[in-house]
């Protein structure tokens, strides 16, 4: 079953779109049904969030307030900054004209007449294969005034980020559109309130938005039928690490993880046995190979091991991989993208950085490992955005898993150092 990435030939030109129904679910829409049809049918359909958070996306439009003098602005949210995720730019290569059609379609829902679409700078491909979409929509009448002769305008635009990782948190992203530094803001006020220049704003993800013209063509049920009736719909597995197919797999939520693995990406290089696996980007906890072996990748099922879903970017590591190393990079990382807005971010992700870096030079000790829980916990949710968690939760859950890994690297390597020569210095 796919819902996004069809396997339709050239599917991202306009013709090709129209010629499979392109753009008549949005026709239909405004034609027939109601603003509140569309939310109620996007609520029953109990579509989630895309972009990490899994949050019910129609309960989030009913968030937006109906009546206000305010102008009210959607935000489409493609930075994909999260190592391992690269699901977004698929959509903006072999299918933006569904993405566009949904967005069209949340902004009739809310009564939106402006649409910001922020992508990472470094997506230059991405941006201009977006833009020639945006403006063959524009030509045939689907965004601008007046779309197709209703009373319904909305325009889009794309914002191009400078590369910066906070700005995927929904707030910073907003103060990037505004022209100022990327600084997550305090809530409340929630964007739904209080959101671009202080007006009522939605933010939502690429790829959730593309599945809005499915549900509504198709209907709720049938997007209940799909996957797991707690999370529904298709999700796409951005699949890396020692495989032998990496790529972008659309596949139903519940999908066992080794079926994703071995049926989809070719099973493991040189028949090697999994170590680790990050299963949602690298901010999620990860998975061990016992963990690996039998779970099925939805929010609930991860959730329920301690783990998430996140981006749904699948990094697969074997037998022969340096966690301990693999978790420095990632703490390196957190480090250097933390807005430096929160003391606990901006202290304790260098904190973790240093004492991993330490180890990993083989002047570790034992009492590190506990250091660097005691340091990530006080860094989860104490901080005003996620970035803390996403810092934290790498590394509080690997030393957790694989803290036999740390050991041995300790032991090992502080045995052939004479004890004159540590320094413990965490700076």
């Amino acid at each position: 079953m796919k819902i996004i990435l069809k396997d339709i030939p050239d599917l991202q030109k306009l013709d090709i779109y129209e010629s499979n129904g392109g753009y008549s679910t949005l026709k239909k829409a405004l034609k027939d049904m109601s603003p509140d049809d569309i939310i109620n049918e996007v609520k029953a359909s109990n579509l989630r969030g895309r972009g990490g958070a899994c949050f019910p996306t129609g309960l989030k439009w009913t968030f937006m307030p109906k009546v206000t003098e305010k102008p009210k602005y959607l935000c489409c949210n493609g930075d994909e900054s999260e190592p391992g995720s690269f699901k977004d730019r698929e959509i903006f290569e072999k299918n933006p004209h569904q993405f566009i059609e949904g967005t069209l379609l949340s902004c009739y829902a809310m009564g939106i007449k402006t649409a910001y679409v922020y992508i990472r700078g470094e997506y230059y491909k991405w941006i201009n294969l977006l833009q020639k979409a945006i403006d063959d929509a524009y030509k045939k009448g689907y965004i601008g005034k007046n779309i197709l002769g209703t009373n319904f305008s909305t325009d889009i635009y794309i914002h191009r980020g400078a590369g910066a990782y906070i700005c995927g948190e929904e707030s910073a992203l907003m103060n990037s559109i505004e022209g100022k530094r990327g600084y997550p803001r305090v809530k409340p006020p929630f964007p739904a309130t209080y959101g671009l220049w202080g007006n009522p704003t939605t933010i939502n993800n690429i790829e959730t938005l593309a599945n809005i013209p499915e549900i509504i063509k198709n209907g709720h049920e049938w997007f209940l039928k799909i996957g797991e009736p707690k999370h529904p719909g298709t999700l796409l597995f951005g699949v890396s690490g020692h495989i032998n197919k990496p790529g972008v797999y659309e596949l139903e939520t519940g999908t066992p993880l080794m079926t994703i693995i071995n049926d989809y990406c070719g099973g493991m290089i040189d028949g090697k046995e999994i170590k680790m696996v990050i299963p949602g980007g690298s901010s999620m906890p990860p998975l061990t190979k016992e963990e690996a072996l039998t779970i099925k990748m939805d929010d609930a099922s991860l959730k329920a091991i301690g783990s998430a879903i996140g981006t749904a970017g699948v990094i697969v590591m074997n037998e022969d991989t340096d966690i301990v190393k693999v978790l420095e990079r990632i703490s390196q990382f957190y480090y250097h993208e933390s807005c430096g807005q929160c003391t606990p971010c901006r202290e304790g992700t260098g904190w973790l950085m240093r004492i991993l870096k330490r180890i990993n030079n083989g002047e570790g000790r034992i009492e590190d490992l506990d250091l660097l829980t005691d340091v990530s916990q006080n860094i989860e949710g104490n901080t005003i955005c996620a970035l803390g968690d996403a810092a934290a939760w790498p590394v509080k859950w690997t030393v957790k898993k694989f803290r036999d890994e740390f050991e041995k690297k300790i032991k090992k390597e502080s045995v052939s150092l004479p004890v004159k020569n540590k320094v413990h210095s965490l700076r």
